[in-house]
């Protein structure tokens, strides 16, 4: 579980971090700017120096099966006239990725999880 670390050097904070693996948290930083307003996602893994959270998960494939078919396109884009485009940006792909955070250890200020 805790990959580049010597058995000695698991401190009980980051046992602790272990526990909520797979659960949403929120871990605060202690720098500034929108950093420090914290961080709330999924945690994903810990070691001897990171946590890893996701916090925003991508959206699941519209249609599975012939995702190039019926994929989610924005057809609500316009042209310069103000009329719906044809083609080009009217047929252009809505993405939708997760943001992954690694956060160092050292720089957490808070870690906040579920009760349950």
């Amino acid at each position: 579980m805790f990959f580049g670390c010597s058995s000695n050097g698991i401190s009980p904070f980051t046992r602790h971090l272990c526990r909520f693996i797979g659960e949403t948290v929120t871990i605060f930083t202690t720098s500034g700017g929108a950093s420090g307003c914290g961080f709330t996602g999924t945690l994903l893994s810990v070691n001897c120096n990171f946590v890893r959270i996701v916090t925003h998960e991508g959206s699941a494939p519209s249609n599975p099966l012939a995702e190039n078919i019926c994929g989610d396109f924005d057809h609500g884009l316009k042209d310069g006239y103000g009329m719906g485009g044809v083609g080009g940006d009217a047929m252009k792909k809505k993405f939708k990725v997760g943001s992954v955070c690694d956060i160092p250890i050292d720089r957490i200020a808070a870690f906040c999880h579920n009760a349950v």
